[in-house]
């Protein structure tokens, strides 16, 4: 007599099970492969040219020209407004990222960063990742809106070189407070996979040494708070400001030529006037912060003018690494005021605002680990929660559900 065990409904569901579970496996470990190859290619594109740029300080003055340029490669593609949102509602099935982004902004940052424009990495590395994840989703026939959410995690860890927070981030971001569970495990697959092969390929993850952390008391935590909550008003002021210079330029300059040119020439005067640490992402002087303990007072606000005349005027990048290059520096200024050390300050600065800024108060947590280490860590998942407290539902993307 046969028994459930062997009840050929139950083996076929079993099998039909496995099958698809394969399907997601191969398709996640496809997408992490991809996103670790295109990923390392961009980022050492990205560290080229920065370096080139640094080196040749002249290229700043081609900054319009690299504007204009950059405007008409979307013009022709007919990819003009496409962005990082478009990546949020791609992740929410709403909508699907055309697979000629790939290439356009790839080239788009790179000018971007040739030339001064105050961006990152991250809402390119999203973009390329939610296009890969098409690609993908072609050939597999599997869920689209999970594969973006593998891309996402997979070019972001490549790039970052933080698989947890990559993957976190990823599953959290397009609606803000429901995390997306069936999405975690693939993404996280993509995500490791593409943080070996980007390691692999040469691309080192970003670690920073904050030096001494202190020892967790009521007051210390008190300190850790008024840090929090500053970050939180700055970020909330960072997000109004690039979004209302969004609208006041378009409004001012409709045409995108005319509109980043314009922005061009304002950064090539800003630059002029405070010199070359505001231009690119930062990373360079965010590095400095954590190696010398010290950063200009006026630092945060100069590079937030940057980064909102950068995004505002249509350059492409990101406004991650800016937004740790704010975090950071203003966190270094506030933290020798209250008795915290200087560079636990500006790790804490960095994981407020990363919260701040993109309402991911888990990610940020858990890319605070990965960036400066376990000790300290119920100081860095309170000032996430607090900042993003702070901030409210204002956030960098349009398209943001909160």
């Amino acid at each position: 007599m046969k028994t459930a065990f062997f009840n050929k409904k139950i083996i076929d569901t079993l099998l039909k099970r496995v099958s698809v579970a394969l399907v997601w496996a191969v398709s996640a470990v496809m997408i992490g492969l991809l996103c670790g190859v295109i990923g390392v290619a961009f980022a050492k594109s990205v560290g080229f040219v920065t370096t080139l740029r640094e080196s040749n300080s002249f290229l700043i003055w081609f900054l319009p020209l690299g504007g204009i340029v950059s405007a008409g490669i979307y013009k022709l593609t007919k990819t003009e407004g496409i962005g990082t949102d478009r990546v949020l509602e791609s992740e929410r099935g709403e909508a699907s990222v055309p697979l000629v982004l790939l290439p356009v902004i790839f080239a788009a940052s790179c000018i971007t960063h040739l030339f001064g424009g105050s961006a990152g990495k991250e809402g390119a590395a999203l973009q390329l990742g939610a296009a890969i994840a098409r690609i993908v989703s072609r050939f597999s026939g599997v869920d689209g809106c999970v594969l973006t959410a593998c891309g996402m995690a997979g070019l972001f860890s490549a790039v970052f070189g933080t698989p947890v927070g990559a993957c976190v981030f990823a599953t959290e971001v397009a609606i803000v407070g429901r995390l997306s569970v069936r999405s975690i495990l693939p993404a996280f697959t993509s995500s490791i996979v593409a943080h070996i092969v980007s390691v692999a390929l040469g691309v080192a993850p970003e670690r920073f040494v904050m030096g001494l952390v202190p020892d967790f008391d009521a007051g210390v935590l008190f300190c850790v708070l008024v840090i929090a909550a500053a970050v939180g008003v700055a970020s909330f002021v960072f997000c109004n400001l690039l979004h209302g210079s969004e609208h006041f330029f378009k409004r001012m300059f409709p045409n995108p030529f005319v509109r980043i040119a314009v922005g061009g020439c304002a950064l090539v005067a800003l630059t002029l006037v405070f010199g070359t640490d505001y231009n690119g992402g930062g990373m360079t002087v965010i590095e400095r912060i954590f190696d010398e303990y010290y950063i200009r007072p006026e630092a945060f606000v100069l590079k937030m003018l940057f980064t909102v005349i950068t995004v505002a005027a249509g350059y492409k990048g990101g406004e991650i690494v800016p937004s740790f290059f704010i975090g950071a520096s203003l966190g270094a200024v506030l933290s020798p005021i209250i008795g915290l050390p200087v560079g636990f300050g500006a790790a804490l600065g960095m994981t407020a605002f990363f919260s701040g800024v993109t309402n991911c108060k888990l990610a940020a947590a858990v890319m605070s680990v990965e960036l400066f280490g376990e000790k300290g860590f119920v100081f860095f998942f309170a000032a996430a929660l607090v900042a993003k407290a702070v901030s409210g539902k204002i956030s960098l993307y349009h398209k943001q559900i909160v």
